[in-house]
């Protein structure tokens, strides 16, 4: 009966279909189906036609953002690289992630070039990123391309591209390039005379600043990041040893690589040609630090290591030791706490076994004599302080 009356509560009620309804109306043998007797059904399949057709459009959207960026700078892989793709295009992943994966070039191992655009296929998500860009101010949703360049030379080996965090970020873009950036907390923050105001150099040694914004004959970084064309897309340009999260262990050096990484807002799909100098200008950098710009003057012939001082290099080595000595230590630290609570637990669970098998009375004068002996214990500790 219980389940009846459940039943009943739960079904809706029947509609009025009266012989009397003059409306519009479609019949088929037993169906009858009357628009009117629909009022909220409306709104419902209204809003989910609206969804589908929001992830259509913003699925085509990102694709074709993505797909017109990498055909304007085509040309410029194919003359950078033996293996361009790796694929036909760029492969996907999702409706927002692109990438392309490029081979085959002197002082390079490889160029990782990343899409990752605005949840336009999915409404709910880009909302959440409007209504959010309104309450945070320092909040800033964009379409973005990364290019990490990973260069052939190996840490751990003096070679031509020294071990060092050395960056140009746009100073709207700091604090949130520190909180994903663990490498560039060795770095300090400063203005450039060189730079735009609202450019700032993230250096460990005012040594590898002087260097890489120095001109090398016609190339000059400071020229190239000063152009307006440049400016609204440029979000930062790093040169790094160092993984992007803190390890919980000191890296051998085969575990790290040394990369140069040049992120950028993705322009619109007009303008899609407008970030080629940049990129240009960056595989140009990557000859200048690996010592491979033969055609640059003023290339040092062992690279940017060649071109610090020797104190810069001393410096640069110390810092690496003494922050593996911090992780080491660290890592040690938490082993032993972990041990510490380990073993707090398999004594509790030997307490709680041993009380198990007494007596409620046992038990309970059990419990009294440790209570009186952690309040000895934390007088104790209170007295020695």
């Amino acid at each position: 009966m219980a389940f009846l009356s459940v039943a009943k509560f739960l079904t809706p009620p029947m509609p009025n279909v009266t012989a009397d309804y003059d409306g519009f109306e479609l019949k088929w043998k037993f169906i009858t189906f009357r628009p009117a007797y629909f009022k909220n059904e409306v709104y419902f399949i209204a809003a989910a036609l609206l969804y589908v057709a929001f992830y259509f459009f913003g699925k085509k959207a990102n694709e074709s953002r993505a797909h017109k960026w990498f055909e304007a700078h085509k040309q410029l892989y194919q003359s950078q690289f033996s293996k361009p793709t790796h694929t036909e295009g760029l492969s996907q992943d999702g409706n927002s992630d692109f990438f392309v994966y490029s081979t085959g070039r002197r002082a390079l191992a490889s160029l990782h070039t990343t899409f990752t655009l605005r949840p336009r296929h999915d409404l709910f998500q880009y909302l959440f990123q409007v209504v959010r860009g309104l309450i945070e101010l320092d909040y800033n949703a964009y379409d973005e391309v990364e290019l990490e360049f990973t260069f052939r030379e190996p840490v751990g080996k003096d070679g031509a591209v020294p071990e060092c965090v050395w960056a140009v970020v746009a100073k709207d873009e700091l604090k949130k390039i520190r909180d994903a950036r663990w490498d560039l907390t060795f770095t300090k923050t400063t203005d450039s005379p060189a730079l735009p105001a609202s450019l700032a150099v993230m250096s460990e040694f005012a040594d590898i600043t002087t260097n890489l914004l120095k001109p090398y004959g016609g190339f000059s970084l400071t020229s190239v990041l000063s152009s307006p064309a440049i400016q609204p897309y440029f979000r930062s340009l790093s040169l790094t040893d160092q993984p992007r999260t803190r390890p919980s262990h000191p890296l051998s050096p085969s575990e790290r690589s040394k990369r140069l990484i040049l992120t950028l807002a993705l322009p619109p799909p007009s303008e899609a040609s407008a970030t080629a100098p940049l990129v240009a200008a960056a595989f140009q950098l990557v000859d200048i630090i690996a010592g491979e710009g033969k055609q640059i003057p003023g290339t040092a012939r062992g690279g940017l290591y060649a071109a610090l001082r020797p104190e810069t290099k001393t410096k640069l080595r110390k810092t690496r030791e003494e922050v593996d000595r911090e992780i080491r230590e660290e890592a040690v630290r938490e082993k032993r706490e972990e041990a510490e609570e380990q073993k707090a637990a398999a004594r509790k669970k030997a307490q709680e076994e041993r009380l198990s098998k007494l007596s409620a009375a046992e038990q309970k004068k059990a419990l009294e004599r440790e209570k009186k002996r952690m309040m000895r214990k934390t007088q104790g500790k209170v007295k020695m302080r």
